[in-house]
């Protein structure tokens, strides 16, 4: 068959190991998954209560997603002709690729951040210009620099995955201010509930200044609603109209939607994790500062660590002990694990496993 030739080179995305896998690998009976960024704490009661009553499951969705975009928009205050939903923002990443990607045009974005930005620009064929990060955040004067007459699409991962840095507002509109407008810019913001920073910029109200910018988010992450895949971008309407064709019909599906709608309206929820996330990352900064290692501080429910040795050793050793972490290896950082912060339980398991790793490694 005549594949794409791109395709041949790809591998698909790794997500991080089963539960049920290690489970058998290794013959435990608990394990403590810390590897994807999901919410250790769930997902709101109101969301798992209207699922209860869900509508009949031999009906496709509606594929406006009526409620959700209602809700939502006046949630964000925005018009409902401002939204754009995916199957999990990877989708939506996937629809904007498709949209502005091809042979002859470039795509910008930094070396160490989400994966599937060059994964999807790969498949279409498009010209890939990575800019190297500094200390773990985006260089945008260099990525400004890079754009070209081929350049058609810039992504800026805000806060980044998987370093957990976060761009300043300053920062920020400097660099929109000076991307020429018919570039679109993609803020990818999966993390955004999480972030405490000062200085970090409203993005919402930024769409409506830029014209060449939409943002990403997600209800996989503080909402802990990852199983039903809800994404969703906001940006003018001329950017949500010229996408919506690239959108598959019925992608979003019932149940997300109903959840995603339900969890919005529990924002003492999202508030409760977003605490618990802070006192749980002041674990891990104290773990660190203990032991002389060196991390990002992070604006995201995850840390990333370096411990100056094979990511995979500490990775497997952690593994036969029942905790799965994201060995940096395959994120660009091959002596540094990703961790996701977990309840105060189970971030003490791991990082007394850690100790342990540190004390028998010395």
């Amino acid at each position: 068959m005549r594949w794409k030739e791109q395709l041949l080179t790809l591998t698909p995305y790794q997500p991080g190991k089963s539960i049920e896998s290690v489970k058998r690998q290794y013959h435990l009976d608990k394990i403590v998954k810390l590897a994807s960024n999901e919410n250790p704490f769930g997902c709101s009661d109101k969301a798992l209560a209207v699922l209860e009553n869900s509508a009949s499951l031999a009906l496709y969705p509606d594929g406006y997603a009526t409620l959700l975009r209602e809700e939502l928009a006046a949630f964000l205050d925005v018009a409902e002709n401002e939204l754009i939903f995916g199957n999990g923002s990877d989708n939506l990443i996937q629809m904007i690729s498709r949209a502005l990607l091809h042979p002859n045009a470039s795509t910008i974005m930094a070396d160490h951040t989400f994966s599937q930005y060059k994964h999807n620009a790969v498949i279409e064929g498009a010209i890939i210009k990575e800019v190297p990060t500094i200390n773990g955040e985006h260089d945008l004067e260099g990525m400004l620099a890079a754009i070209d007459e081929q350049t058609n699409l810039i992504w800026v991962c805000s806060p980044n995955n998987p370093t957990g840095t976060y761009i300043s507002e300053q920062k920020l509109t400097s660099f929109l201010d000076k991307v020429p407008e018919h570039i679109l810019v993609v803020l990818d913001e999966a993390y955004y509930e999480y972030v405490v920073a000062e200085d970090y910029y409203d993005s919402i109200s930024l769409t409506r200044k830029y014209q060449n910018l939409i943002v990403l988010r997600t209800f996989s992450k503080i909402y802990g609603l990852a199983a039903l895949r809800i994404g969703y971008g906001v940006a003018c309407p001329a950017i949500i109209q010229a996408l919506e064709p690239a959108r598959e019909p019925f992608n979003v599906n019932v149940l997300g939607q109903l959840a995603a709608a339900s969890a919005l309206a529990d924002q003492e929820f999202v508030e409760r994790c977003k605490e618990k996330n802070r006192q749980g990352l002041a674990q891990f900064y104290d773990f660190c500062h203990k032991n002389s290692l060196s991390y990002y501080p992070s604006q995201t429910n995850f840390i990333l660590i370096d411990f100056k040795v094979d990511a995979d050793q500490v990775f497997q050793f952690l593994l036969k002990r029942g905790f799965i972490v994201r060995s940096g290896i395959a994120l660009g950082f091959p002596t540094s694990l990703r961790i996701t912060i977990g309840s105060f339980e189970q971030n003490e398991g791991v990082l007394t496993a850690l100790e342990e790793f540190l004390t028998k490694n010395k």
